[in-house]
């Protein structure tokens, strides 16, 4: 039993009629015209790819989970800095803080944002003062670095730099009193004095260790002058 198709491609035949069954079916030629840019593309991919080129064409997925916040990126502990920033404020050891993380732990944020306010409180118009106090706190805190080396301290520049400039804070705290008090001389002096003797000793109690013995003066007296020097630039004496 036969059954012509209409068609004329094929012809189903019985199993009965015919030992083997065989047959082709001419599939259409189908061309899909997507413009000339993407056959521009796919010789260009193919291209790389036979030169050995492909990886230029692979495209990197980022991963959110290795996105960080801006303070994470830039090293910067907010608690950390406020921490140390109470060890320099309260130096006596009775009072249970761990100072020696001030030395121990050194980071150049926090030392720099106290050297800043310091800075911006002496301006009174004179922003040159802005730069040349930056400067001494990094070239102050190298010599007082490298006499340090010398009378056998094992102490890095980072760490000093960091002790010197979270120092300032005593400063920075008595500044608004010689303000409100600035025509009594006396008391103005006193606080002066009390001002610069609290940053020497928060500084030097942190950079001057038993290491130094008989030779610790010869540390505190130059740590003692820079912070005068600091003074100065704000009093304008």
């Amino acid at each position: 039993m036969q059954f012509s198709p209409t068609n004329g491609d094929f012809t189903f035949v019985s199993s009965t009629d015919a030992e083997e069954l065989s047959g082709t079916i001419d599939a259409p030629d189908i061309t899909l015209n997507m413009g000339p840019e993407a056959s521009k593309d796919t010789y260009a991919t193919t291209f790389l790819r036979q030169r050995g080129y492909g990886w230029l064409l692979e495209v990197e997925e980022e991963d959110s989970e290795d996105t960080k916040p801006l303070l994470e990126e830039l090293d910067i502990d907010l608690k950390d800095i406020y921490y140390k920033i109470r060890c320099v404020l309260m130096p006596m050891p009775s009072l249970g803080f761990n100072r020696q993380v001030v030395r121990d732990n050194p980071d150049f944020w926090g030392p720099l944002a106290v050297v800043l306010l310091f800075s911006m409180i002496s301006i009174y118009g004179q922003f040159r003062v802005v730069s040349w106090i930056i400067t001494i706190w990094i070239f102050g805190s190298l010599t007082i670095f490298l006499l340090a080396r010398v009378l056998g301290g094992e102490v890095s520049y980072g760490q000093v730099l960091g002790v010197i400039g979270y120092s300032l804070l005593p400063l920075i705290v008595i500044a608004p009193l010689l303000l409100v008090i600035g025509g009594f001389e006396v008391v103005s002096t006193l606080i002066k004095l009390f001002g610069v003797f609290w940053a020497a000793y928060s500084a030097a109690s942190l950079l001057v260790g038993d290491e130094f013995k008989t030779k610790k003066p010869l540390l505190i007296y130059p740590i003692f002058l820079l912070y005068i020097y600091f003074l100065s630039l704000y009093t304008g004496v």
